[in-house]
Formats: structure tokens, sequence, C-alpha cells
């Protein structure tokens, strides 16, 4: 397929992979609604018998509600097909801190997820760990538990590391906030962030679909979590145009995709 972009700008690939892993916001879909070509592409490449799985760091959000969010917007799909940074939080504490007392700078659905798990939940600082993530309802009391449990010897980890989750007309403040402002106070680096780009949801996305990462393509809007986890987990990497970064943010970046995508359907060579 014929790209128009900027001749120093990657074009769309020229060939089919047999696994595909969409970033949602920015990628798939824009508040409640899903981004033009997108239900279209995937359920032609489901066509043509590729796997597609959807992957995405907001932790407020079960997989199940994820899915069911995009069967909505009219593109059916199982709760199989989707992984979340708090589903990987859980995987994560399961095999290192199993039953663990947590103080969990969170909201309702992480704290729900982590309960159904088997983690005790405190609002005080005596836990085993910290957990910092996309908080609405964060305060100060909320830092200083989480400042007097790390002064404690309590682990510090986090669900993702976005700056900002995009909405329609903007963006909210991430759990990058939430993590620095805990790192400020108690001058202890956060010991993990499980969701992209790191290995941990990686692992999870190849896991998932059961396919070698030579034969997989990561899709996202942001460099530095969907393209800069790809590029590490050997993924060939394509960056969507439809969200946070423009033309002018990829030709600076020292982060580069295989690909560009100005719509999801340039993921479709010609006669596809």
């Amino acid at each position: 397929m014929a790209s128009d972009m900027s001749t120093h700008l990657p074009g769309p690939p020229d060939r089919l992979f047999d696994g595909y892993i969409f970033d949602l916001d920015g990628t798939m879909t824009l508040g409640e609604a899903l981004l033009p070509t997108a239900g279209a592409t995937v359920a032609q490449l489901r066509a043509l018998g590729r796997r597609t799985l959807f992957l995405s760091n907001y932790p407020n959000r079960t997989r199940a509600e994820l899915a069911a969010r995009l069967t909505g917007m009219g593109l059916p799909t199982p709760v199989e097909d989707v992984i979340n940074s708090s589903w990987v939080l859980v995987q994560f504490l399961r095999a290192r801190l199993p039953g663990a007392r947590l103080f969990v700078a969170g909201e309702a659905s992480l704290r729900g997820e982590l309960a159904a798990a088997g983690f005790a939940l405190a609002d005080d600082a005596h836990v085993d760990a910290v957990i910092a993530s996309f908080d609405r309802t964060f305060t100060y009391g909320k830092l200083q538990i989480a400042f007097d449990a790390i002064r404690g010897g309590a682990r510090f980890f986090a669900t993702n590391g976005d700056r900002y989750c995009p909405v329609p007309g903007g963006g909210q403040p991430d759990a990058a906030a939430i993590i620095a402002a805990i790192e400020a106070c108690t001058n202890t680096r956060v010991e993990a962030v499980v969701g992209k780009p790191s290995a941990h949801m990686a692992a999870a996305a190849l896991a998932a679909l059961g396919l070698p990462p030579e034969r997989c393509l990561m899709t996202g809007d942001r460099l530095e979590t969907d393209v800069q986890m790809g590029r590490d987990a050997g993924m060939a990497t394509a960056l969507a145009l439809t969200g946070a970064t423009d033309a002018a943010m990829l030709a600076s970046s020292s982060v580069q995709p295989d690909f560009a995508l100005r719509q999801l359907s340039d993921l479709l060579p010609d006669g596809s």
C-alpha cells in the first residue's frame, strides 16, 4: 500500500504477520468509540486467520470490562484477547508475594482485582508492599501512608508509568504522577512497573498469543511505551499516528518503529 507520508518517515507494512498486538486508547479507541477503520481492520485480520490481542496500561477496568467495551463498540472480543496492567500486576504479585498485605494508591477496580486474587488490602502503613497506580482519588493522606510504609521497609510496585491518559479533548494525569510523588518523598525508586514497556507485559502478551516475537507486530500510538516494548521484546513495531504521537514527534525521536500508520487500515497490504 502506498504511503502519503514524508519520505523520511517509515511507511506501512507490505506483508502480514501471524499475531497482532494493539494498544487501545489512541490506537483502537478514543473515549467510547472505535477510531476510523479500527474495527474493520481487526475484523479483516481475523478473517485472514491472524491472531489479535489488545493491550492496555489502563488499570481501572478489568479485562472483562475492556472486552465488553470493545464488544459494545461493535468489535466482538473475548476476555482472553485483552491484557491490561492490573491483570499483569496480579500475576506478578502472585509469583512473588502471594497473599501479601498491600497499600494501594489506586481506584476501586484495581483494589477489587487484588482483593479477589487473595491479597489483603490495608489503609495503614503496616504492609508488605505499596502499589502505585492511576488514582483520581489520590490525597495527601494516601501519600503519607505510602511514605510511612516504604520508610518502614515495604516494597514498591506500580501498574504503569504513563504520564497522562488520553481522553476526548485532552488528558488526565496518570500513574507516573503518583509514582513520582512517592519516589520524591521517600527517596526510593519504584522496584517494578509491570505495564508497557516492561518485559512483564510483553511476556504476558506473547504467552497469550502463543507465538514467538518475530512473528508478531506491536501497534500503538506511543513511542516510549508501545514501540519501545515491541522493540525490546524482538517484535516488529508500528506507530499509529492517531493518538499521542504526530509525524513531527516521530521524526525527532530516538525510538523508531518499523512502520508508521495514518490509520489502522494501513496494516493491510494491497490485496489482503
